[in-house]
């Protein structure tokens, strides 16, 4: 906030909430906006500083002099103040109820950045120190909010951590992975997209490397067939494992995780206030303690543990229909953090600031209150309406006959929603950008590639394996060669590194060869990436095989919507939990 907002009762800046207690020799959160003072109002005790300054700073003891109180006569104006034509001073118009929002917005915790003021470097630090952090290695990105679209993981961990918790989860687990929910933000941070994992989902987990307390590294062997929350904890796995799991599932990196534990629930439904949920049914489980009537209900702390943990109440008592109700109370609590209720009041803010950092875990390139909030500023902006909660669709386990205790996914529809995201399509309507498969980049590539086509003959390209099964890279040429007339086709063998999904890479002048390659392998705009520099003489263009690779005369491209019969539901719809 400007100096012009300050001192008026509505836009009190949130800097000036802090005073130092004489007494305790620490700071303390001021609920009486300092703005309601006037110059000739109640004076402060010449014992107590004027706020956000230190013992010894220079100031009158009995007022605050606020730059936009002042008001001599034929002075200088303020900045965004006009005098009037008898000399007053225009007062600036005040900020809308949403600019302010936007103001808070910026991370929860925009004012506690202002280092060196006092009592908000003291908050800085207090927040700072509340954060632990995991060095996951180059399982994570480095940079907070990286360029392009990019992937969360939020974990629900079981362990019995915290007073009042000793009841739930397994006695002596290091913690499963037991809630799981992968967070995507679209490349032009209009909409997101989190997808539900289920935690007893069989699946591989890879070998994964792992810091130890005494600064090596220990690599945990991988597993086959595995249920996935055994990807933490188990075996000495750290978040680090889970996400890499999650990239071996999805072929999409995950550059950030976040872990909580039963407090973070309990603390953050706390410090809102209460979050709505809705019943068709009036329930009473002895074993999640939940009891609650038919209709909305407002629940926090326990009564909101026990809501999120409860799976013999609602649907086929199973953990699939349990994330229906995670995802109906995480984005109900969405919609209460950013309500005018929550983001006008300055101690609901402090509490939900100092919750969310004593109940979060996460990795070290967001292990910092400066990084932290540089990435909620990106998400805080997302419209509730365009953040779509979706499961992986997944099938029974086919190994275990009628026994039904574990799934796996379902080898058509979880391919196309992970096609989807590595494409950044939205599953919603974004005004911003046509729900297709072509984020809007890629729209504008194909639109530039609408041009002339070389013929097959001509196409010179090098295919790699960067990710797809053993052996793809040689059966794509051969299917090139034989099928396609493509005879200028080579296989490169491994590329030098994995990608997340197929791509092309031309120069500017191959640019009809790489129109003609596309119609032939059914490529997206999305898997199009033109270099900058012309090719030289006989210089191919190099074909990348991702994951999303599955066989030669298969088409690459992503879906333009998401398949039929999966879970979903947009962030801002309350839904009952059935």
């Amino acid at each position: 906030m400007d100096a012009q907002s300050r001192g008026r009762a509505d836009e009190v800046d949130p800097a000036d909430q802090w005073v130092l207690n004489p007494e305790t020799g620490t700071y303390e959160l001021r609920l009486t906006p300092s703005g309601t003072q006037s110059n000739s109002g109640p004076k402060r005790s010449s014992a107590e500083p004027a706020a956000g300054r230190t013992p010894g700073q220079s100031g009158r003891a009995g007022r605050r002099e606020v730059p936009s109180q002042r008001n001599r006569r034929g002075g200088a104006s303020p900045a965004g103040e006009t005098p009037d034509a008898q000399g007053r001073r225009k007062r600036k118009p005040k900020a809308t109820r949403k600019k302010k929002a936007l103001l808070w917005t910026g991370g929860v915790m925009g004012v506690v950045l202002v280092a060196g003021a006092g009592g908000t470097y003291w908050l800085y630090q207090h927040f700072n120190n509340n954060l632990n952090t995991v060095d996951v290695g180059d399982a994570g990105s480095k940079s907070s909010v990286p360029d392009g679209a990019f992937n969360i993981l939020v974990i629900g961990t079981d362990k019995r951590t915290g007073k009042g918790n000793e009841g739930y989860g397994d006695a002596g687990s290091e913690g499963h992975a037991d809630t799981n929910i992968l967070f995507h933000v679209s490349a032009d941070r209009t909409n997101a997209t989190a997808m539900s994992i289920p935690r007893d989902m069989v699946t591989d987990i890879p070998a994964c490397p792992t810091k130890q307390q005494d600064g090596t590294t220990k690599t945990i062997p991988g597993t086959k067939n595995a249920r996935f929350n055994t990807s933490l904890g188990q075996e000495g796995r750290d978040p680090g494992c889970t996400m890499r799991t999650v990239k071996q599932l999805t072929g999409l990196n995950v550059d950030h995780f976040m872990m909580a534990d039963f407090n973070a629930v309990k603390q953050l439904s706390t410090a809102v206030g209460g979050v709505k949920v809705c019943l068709t049914k009036a329930v009473d489980d002895p074993k999640s303690h939940l009891k609650l009537p038919a209709g909305q209900s407002i629940v926090k702390g326990e009564q909101a543990l026990a809501f999120v943990r409860t799976r013999h109440s609602f649907g086929n008592e199973s953990d699939l229909d349990r994330i229906k109700q995670q995802q109906q109370f995480i984005g109900s609590m969405i919609r209460q953090m950013k309500s005018d209720d929550t983001l006008g009041s300055p101690t609901k803010m402090y509490g939900l600031a100092d919750a969310a950092t004593k109940a979060l875990t996460v990795d070290s390139g967001i292990g910092s209150i400066k990084k932290l909030t540089d990435l909620a500023q990106v998400i805080g902006k997302i419209d509730a309406k365009n953040i779509t909660f979706a499961t992986l669709p997944v099938i029974d386990n086919p190994a275990e006959g009628k026994k039904h205790i574990t799934v796996v996914p379902d080898p058509a529809k979880a391919e196309a929603l992970f096609a989807m995201m590595r494409a950044d399509t939205s599953l919603t309507e974004v005004k911003k950008k046509e729900a297709d498969a072509k984020s809007s980049a890629a729209a504008e590539e194909a639109a530039r590639l609408d041009g002339a086509r070389a013929k097959a003959s001509e196409v010179r390209v090098t295919v790699l394996n960067g990710g797809a099964v053993a052996g793809s890279a040689g059966e794509m040429v051969t299917w090139l060669q034989n099928q396609k007339g493509v005879l200028k086709s080579s296989n490169g063998s491994n590329a030098p590194q994995k990608v997340p999904a197929t791509v092309l890479v031309y120069a500017p002048n191959q640019a009809d060869q790489a129109r003609k390659l596309a119609d032939l392998l059914g490529l997206s705009g999305a898997a199009l990436k033109p270099g900058t520099k012309d090719a030289v003489g006989k210089e191919p263009m190099v074909l990348t095989l991702g994951p999303d690779f599955k066989q030669a005369g298969t088409p690459v491209a992503a879906p333009a919507k998401a398949p039929e019969g999966i879970q979903k539901v947009e962030a801002d719809k309350s839904v009952c939990a059935k």
